[in-house]
């Protein structure tokens, strides 16, 4: 068998593409067979399969599984769930691979596929490996088989472990969304008084979006956090790997301060802990971090980046600003935003606990904020990391070494403030991103920002 990809598919963290245009049943059956055959090669071959609530996923799944057969592999169908009981039924089932399909934070016409291998992330080179190995051609001579598990009981009572969900008035928004079903569960007969938006799963999304972090996209859950004068509310992505949170006052509780936040409840277990943040995190939860005691690092942007190096660091915690976190403190180490929920509860409630201080106390505490947005400027695909290589070398000519990272991008930190210029892995752009000090220190950095940028033969007007 021999099949070749639309390349624009075959991403850097994982396979995504327009179903019907980019991506299709053939592709999936292709996935299946090459990386079951992968598999093969040095296991037995037990792969688990989950699928998100789009309307393309049942026949993806299908196609998926029987390419997965063919290789000769025994498939465990977990049926529709979130990303992360996927996560987890990989470890549960003692798997030796996993592939979700699903759309993520997408429109509701893509689709695509997470794949872990040997418990840990499978992308970058993995995926390119796979498209080449397909085009190349396959021997395909399995007779694999499938059953269908449920682990969602198991999934929810892992969840539910060592968790002290106190008394709290919460709003769930899960957008329709794959987590729905999960967090009616989940919060079924715990503590507190849990009111869940959208939990049927509709994959055409019909009331929002599901994409936590977009300030439009909660909407919605403000406005019912607000008429139940509840604590705070929760919203999660259209897989469930991702989380956003506001508080009483309707504050957005960005990614890299959520993380930051978890922190100081794990540096309370883990003294000088190293906690690990992508590159556009703010220098205020680096700082919070740092002020606990902590070893804040930053790391390369992506899911399937964070994981691999939280696991190298051996880091209890990790997180990105896009509501990916990372929990390896009496967890997995994967981007479960239902933990992530619960150990978040659990931290507002030992804060009461102990002086009763809210989530809304602890984002007053904070200093004035002067930081921009994430700002995506349009740069053609075969052109962004060509671009920020000469930015790259244009910064570096004229800034400190000390003061340039280049782990993802280039990321300039001055006395005053920092910004960050890095393309992005899933769209056709770079991706801008500054903080200072005050507002005179921040439209500095913007300026310096836009003249590399014109200097390298890029037009851009700023946030």
């Amino acid at each position: 068998m021999k099949h070749k990809f639309d390349p624009t598919i075959l991403r850097s963290y994982d396979i995504r593409g327009q179903f019907g245009k980019t991506l299709n049943t053939d592709d999936a059956f292709a996935i299946g067979a090459g990386f079951g055959d992968q598999i093969k090669k040095s296991s037995a071959g037990h792969i688990a399969v989950g699928r998100d609530g789009r309307l393309s996923s049942p026949v993806l799944a299908a196609a998926l599984i029987d390419g997965l057969k063919r290789a000769g592999c025994h498939v465990y169908d977990i049926g529709i769930g979130p990303t992360p009981m996927l996560y987890f039924a990989d470890r549960h089932l003692n798997c030796d691979g996993a592939i979700q399909v699903t759309g993520s934070h997408n429109p509701p016409d893509y689709n695509g596929f997470k794949i872990v291998r040997d418990h840990q992330s499978y992308f970058g080179e993995d995926i390119q490996n796979l498209g080449e190995s397909c085009a190349l051609g396959l021997s395909l001579a399995g007779a694999g088989t499938s059953e269908q598990v449920s682990v969602f009981d198991s999934y929810i009572d892992r969840l539910r472990k060592n968790i002290d969900f106190g008394g709290f008035s919460v709003v769930w928004d899960t957008g329709n969304g794959a987590a729905g079903p999960a967090v009616d569960a989940l919060v079924t007969g715990i503590s507190g008084t849990h009111k869940t938006l959208f939990t049927d799963i509709d994959g055409r999304f019909p009331n929002h979006h599901p994409n936590p972090v977009d300030p439009d996209t909660l909407k919605l859950l403000n406005e019912q956090v607000q008429s139940a004068g509840a604590e705070c509310g929760i919203g999660f992505d259209g897989d469930g790997d991702r989380i956003g949170v506001i508080d009483k006052t309707g504050r957005q509780v960005s990614g890299d301060l959520l993380t930051a936040f978890l922190s100081l409840d794990i540096l309370d277990r883990h003294k000088g802990a190293e906690i690990l943040f992508d590159v556009k995190s703010s220098s205020t939860a680096l700082d919070i971090v740092r002020q606990a005691g902590g070893k804040p690092l930053l790391w390369r942007t992506g899911h399937s980046h964070m994981k691999k190096r939280l696991k190298e660091l051996g880091a209890p915690l990790a997180g990105e600003m896009s509501g990916h976190i990372f929990i390896a403190d009496d967890f997995y180490g994967f981007d479960d935003a239902l933990y992530v929920a619960c150990r978040f509860l659990s931290r507002l409630t030992h804060m009461k606990q102990k002086g009763n201080e809210s989530l809304t106390d602890f984002l007053d505490r904070l200093p004035p904020s002067f930081t921009t947005p994430e700002c995506h400027i349009h740069c053609p695909d075969n052109e962004k990391f060509t671009v920020v290589e000469r930015l790259s070398q244009q910064i570096s000519a004229v800034m400190a070494a000390e003061q340039i990272n280049l782990i993802d991008g280039v990321r300039l930190t001055t006395a005053s403030g920092w910004c960050l210029i890095r393309a992005s892995n899933t769209e056709p752009a770079l991706v801008a991103r500054a903080q200072g000090e005050n507002e005179t220190a921040l439209d500095e950095m913007i300026e310096f920002l836009r003249k590399q940028l014109r200097a390298a033969g890029i037009s851009w007007d700023g946030p």
